[in-house]
């Protein structure tokens, strides 16, 4: 058996797969991001151990985790955990979808001038590096102490082997790595102040990376000892577990952000589209993102904002109504909650509902919601379609994924055929343990990774591809007249 942990913004998932790479079980544990002031998103680093050891326990509690081999783990990417002398946290860690580091971003490329060329990626607010320059900048205090910079899920293998580590894949979204050589910039590194002391050492995601301590062992029910491999980011991890590990093989992820996802063996840049170039977390593989920042956290706001008691329920709302708008509709909802990276890279730019009227039901809105997540990431496939190919189609993971409704509009929008696949959902969690399996057993990453058995493929709707049409039209143009208005707005 080997075990997957995910830490995400929401919540902890942790899984069990057997030896043939069969998921056993799942359980999670919720999260909550504190937002104190405009663009900032925070987390507690104390509430993640709290639930991960929460998650692993719920799963031990129906299913024994006697026979566990090893240990495999991924996260949300490019948070900042500063760490003293003592290992101790200085300050709630500051999350991927926080925005306030906008001027350093453009500070870090003046200081050092082949910042895209280093880290084939332009520089953005949600990204590790800014965030330590905003930090030198507004809490110096706490940057002098900052003996170790960690990402989240580092910080948890931190307290669960006592050992600072990371992997290429999620340290390639620090803007500190040299992506091609899956290495830490000095260069890089000095733009922020900071050297590789303050770094984590690097192996594979399919290497073994620590050891269980005896005292995490105890928190989690687990055996002292086991093997803990290096993981990846919660994006490469996701790639893993749905088997998208070789050339030209693609996902879209419908977590709480939204990503398109295409492995390379080579790395490809393009910065200036606002496309993420990455290491993947298998040796000598990169790959291409366009991401957005809110997904499925947004039909969650939406839920929350016309009092449905749950996702599942306006979902069913919005089926009952009909899945295509009122001809009549100009109803459209930029999904802008926390900014935007590709193709826009706008820290400023908010959530908007336009084209209301006094008929609009929570239906329309939720429906909006939808159609505005599946158009922003039509605007991502656009920028990595003009950088690299035409994607032919995609697998679906995450949360979002289970709403066959969603598909419909998703695959309408995008113009291509998305492919569901049986576990799609569990994403990133059953990468995991599936390079904890590679790590501690030596299984080969044909062996380990085969796409999970296809459930149904969604192929576009030509009445819909239709009736959506003008609406991504106006979609677009709002996003180009409000721009140079977000930035006014924040106070």
């Amino acid at each position: 058996m080997y075990v997957g942990i995910d830490l995400g913004t929401s919540g902890v998932k942790a899984v069990l797969i057997d030896e043939d790479g069969v998921l056993v079980g799942e359980a999670t544990a919720p999260l909550t991001v504190s937002r104190p002031h405009p663009l900032w998103s925070e987390q507690d680093p104390e509430a993640w151990w709290q639930a991960t050891g929460a998650a692993v326990i719920r799963l031990g509690a129906t299913h024994s985790l006697d026979a566990v081999k090893g240990i495999g783990l991924s996260g949300q990417m490019h948070g900042a955990v500063l760490l003293d002398e003592g290992g101790h946290v200085l300050r709630p860690a500051i999350l991927w979808n926080d925005g306030r580091a906008g001027a350093e971003c453009a500070e870090l490329e003046q200081r050092e001038p082949a910042s895209r060329a280093i880290t084939a990626n332009m520089a953005m607010p949600g990204f590790t590096a800014p965030k330590l320059l905003w930090v030198a900048k507004h809490e110096p205090d706490i940057f002098a102490r900052t003996a170790r910079v960690l990402l989240p899920k580092d910080w948890i293998r931190l307290r669960l082997t006592g050992e600072a580590v990371s992997e290429p894949s999620d340290a390639a979204g620090t803007l500190w790595l040299d992506v091609e050589k899956r290495d830490w910039s000095p260069a890089m590194l000095a733009a922020t102040g900071l050297d590789e002391r303050h770094m984590p050492r690097l192996v594979e995601g399919t290497e073994v990376s620590g050891r269980l301590t005896r005292e995490a062992a105890g928190a989690l029910g687990l055996r002292p000892g086991l093997p803990v491999a290096g993981g990846g980011g919660d994006n490469a991890a996701g790639a893993v577990g749905i088997g998208v590990v070789r050339t030209g093989m693609a996902f879209l992820s419908l977590g709480t952000s939204g990503v398109i996802f295409v492995a390379d063996a080579t790395l490809r840049k393009d910065p200036e589209r606002g496309v993420h170039a990455f290491c993947h977390c298998v040796p000598d593989m990169w790959h291409r993102m366009a991401v957005i920042l809110s997904a499925a956290s947004a039909l969650s706001f939406a839920a929350r904002l016309v009092g449905a008691a749950s996702e599942a329920e306006l979902l069913s709302d919005i089926e009952s109504a009909g899945i295509q708008a009122p001809k009549h509709s100009r109803l459209v909802f930029l999904p802008y909650l926390s900014g935007e990276r590709t193709p826009h890279n706008d820290p400023t730019a908010t959530g908007v509902v336009f084209g209301l009227d006094a008929s609009a039901s929570r239906a329309d809105l939720g429906r909006a919601v939808l159609e505005g997540v599946a158009f922003a990431l039509a605007d991502g496939l656009h920028a990595l379609e003009a950088g690299g190919g035409r994607i032919e189609t995609f697998s679906v993971i995450g949360g979002g994924a289970r709403s066959k409704l969603w598909g419909r509009i998703l695959a309408a929008a995008l113009e291509r055929p998305l492919k569901y696949h049986h576990g799609g959902e569990v994403g990133p969690a059953l990468g995991a343990a599936r390079l904890a399996r590679i790590a501690t057993s030596g299984a080969s990453l044909d062996e380990a990774c085969p796409p999970p058995p296809l459930s149904h493929v969604v192929e576009p709707e030509a009445a819909l591809v239709d009736a959506l049409k003008s609406r991504q039209i106006l979609y677009r143009r709002l996003y180009a007249d409000l721009r140079s208005t977000f930035p006014a707005s924040i106070r």
